[in-house]
């Protein structure tokens, strides 16, 4: 018990004591006269309530001279004694303690602590309140003055999460934390010691890690940013030349979801045109060139063209591009881009500028209130597949596999990039260009046609080398390369080579991403 609560104690028994004791004066006093309407501690009891409370009945009163010097202490006492309540009641209401008195009826909810009350705390707050209004918000910071009450109901409590947690007493779902500023969880006091408690914790990095151990998650604001982007924008097939302006945080990630993520045809041929400073990039990914054509177009496959040149000196690509891609993290430079590219140039395909402003006739994402989403942040549906796929892929192959607790963060990233491409799989096998949303109806007929299209050894062929394809970008990306056998360390696998040098069991591994459907679809329904 911290020193201040012991006082406090101290001085309560302390009061009581000496009140209790005036009661014992009273009663006894006036015990002995006749004329007394106080005769008992009961009478003695009652008189000082009446008393004390300025309520004055004067159905008692006392009449001996002891009696009344105890009825004059009790007069002088009441208006201290009730200046003393009515600030004990302010000051309950005004602190923690009644936040907390009113969390302890909502013990059965689902908790969501944020340790900060910053934008993409309370962005993110918000969208979980549209999703789940019945959840209990919890801001762990007072709120400042001069900061407007959020849109949706929610505590600010100046507590740390192991007190919010311990107050939760295990009784419903376990609580989340999230701690939303970058990097916040290796200078963030509250994060000490998060790993010991039953709780899931959401920590906002710059490093592009996903997972740590045991109940610690990573999200990555600008890969979300860029998984949100191609979800929503997704490649078309007449795209052939995409130009991506700004190489910093938001445009890396861009370009990694879509070595990942937009494969849509055994034959494509699209061109990545990348403006800005990508030494760093190309040093740390020096395997690209094994999946991708580098620095020149090819008709065969995809290509990668980093120019070190202004994006201003190439007139012919920025017009002919079928999509420009405005990424600079700095956002007004992003503007000024947009509003030069419209003034001076005659673009041929489509701009889209990321912009956290919502400016009407002008394409944009990754605001705010795109990132910041709870299927975003805690991806809860996207681990759901990917833990679904590799249960898939363990019954289809014969050696051993490792359950999803027991891969490690690169492996469930495998299985995550694969989940991440089941949108794009529903648009090659529906021939609509326009989903973007996975919907119960969808997903039951791209798995009805994919079931009966896999029929035809040619077609199940070409289902599966569409899935070795985005295999193999997904493990280049990672440095990884061929080896006769697989070794983690080296990075060395012997899937890594063309499809046509697979044997019959690892074309089958190359199912489960497609069986997958059949699963979402029972799911969603």
């Amino acid at each position: 018990m911290k020193r201040k609560h012991k006082i406090y104690l101290c001085m309560t028994i302390f009061l009581l004591a000496i009140y209790i004791c005036l009661l014992v004066i009273l009663s006894l006093s006036e015990h002995g006269d006749n004329t007394a309407t106080i005769r008992s501690f009961k009478d003695a009891f009652w008189y000082s309530l009446v008393t004390l409370t300025t309520v004055g009945y004067g159905d008692l009163t006392p009449v001996t001279p002891l009696g009344k010097a105890v009825g004059v202490i009790f007069l002088l006492m009441s208006a201290g004694i009730m200046m003393t309540l009515f600030g004990a009641a302010v000051s309950f209401v005004t602190s923690e303690g009644f936040p907390l008195f009113l969390l302890g009826f909502q013990r059965k909810k689902n908790w969501y602590y944020f340790a900060d009350c910053g934008v993409e705390s309370t962005t993110l707050a918000a969208n979980i309140y549209r999703e789940e209004p019945d959840s209990v918000l919890i801001f762990g910071e007072k709120r400042d003055e001069q900061t407007e009450f959020p849109d949706f109901p929610c505590l600010f409590i100046n507590a740390s999460p192991a007190r919010i947690v311990a107050h939760k007493k295990n009784i419903g779902p376990i609580c989340k934390i999230f701690l939303m500023k970058e990097n916040d969880i290796g200078v963030n006091t509250r994060a000490v010691d998060l790993h010991t408690l039953p709780v899931m914790v959401y920590a906002r990095t710059t490093n592009g890690q996903d997972y740590l151990s045991g109940n610690i998650n990573f999200f990555h604001s600008y890969d979300c940013c860029a998984r949100q982007y191609w979800h929503s924008k997704p490649l078309c097939i007449a795209e052939k030349t995409i130009v991506i302006i700004g190489f910093g945080n938001y445009g890396r990630c861009i370009l990694k979801r879509a070595i990942m993520t937009n494969i849509i045809s055994i034959n494509q041929c699209v061109t990545y045109h990348i403006f800005g400073d990508a030494k760093g990039f190309l040093a740390t990914h020096n395997h690209l060139h094994e999946a991708f054509s580098l620095g020149h177009a090819s008709e065969t496959t995809d290509s990668l063209i980093f120019h070190e040149e202004l994006w201003e000196y190439n007139h012919d690509i920025i017009t002919q591009a079928d999509r420009i891609i405005i990424c600079p993290d700095d956002e007004p430079e992003g503007w000024n881009i947009y509003w030069r590219l419209n003034s001076y140039y005659q673009i041929h395909g489509n701009i889209h500028l990321h912009s956290n402003r919502k400016t009407p006739g002008v394409t944009y994402f990754g605001t705010n209130e795109e990132i910041y989403t709870p299927n975003q942040i805690m991806r809860t549906a996207l681990n759901k597949a990917a833990i679904t796929i590799n249960e898939l892929f363990c019954r289809a192959v014969s050696y051993p596999t490792k359950t999803w607790e027991e891969l490690d963060a690169f492996h469930r990233e495998s299985k995550i990039a694969a989940a991440d491409h089941i949108l794009m799989k529903i648009r090659i096998l529906m021939q609509d260009e326009t989903i973007t949303e996975l919907t119960p109806q969808i997903t039951q007929k791209a798995y009805q046609k994919y079931c009966e299209t896999k029929k035809s050894a040619t077609i199940h062929d070409m289902y599966r080398k569409l899935d070795h394809n985005r295999w193999l970008r997904f493990y280049t990306y990672y440095n990884w390369s061929y080896g006769s056998t697989r070794n983690d360390i080296t990075k060395q696998h012997p899937m890594l080579c063309p499809y046509e040098n697979l044997n019959a069991e690892q074309k089958r591994e190359r199912d489960a991403a497609w069986d997958l459907l059949g699963s979402i679809a029972a799911e969603l329904s």
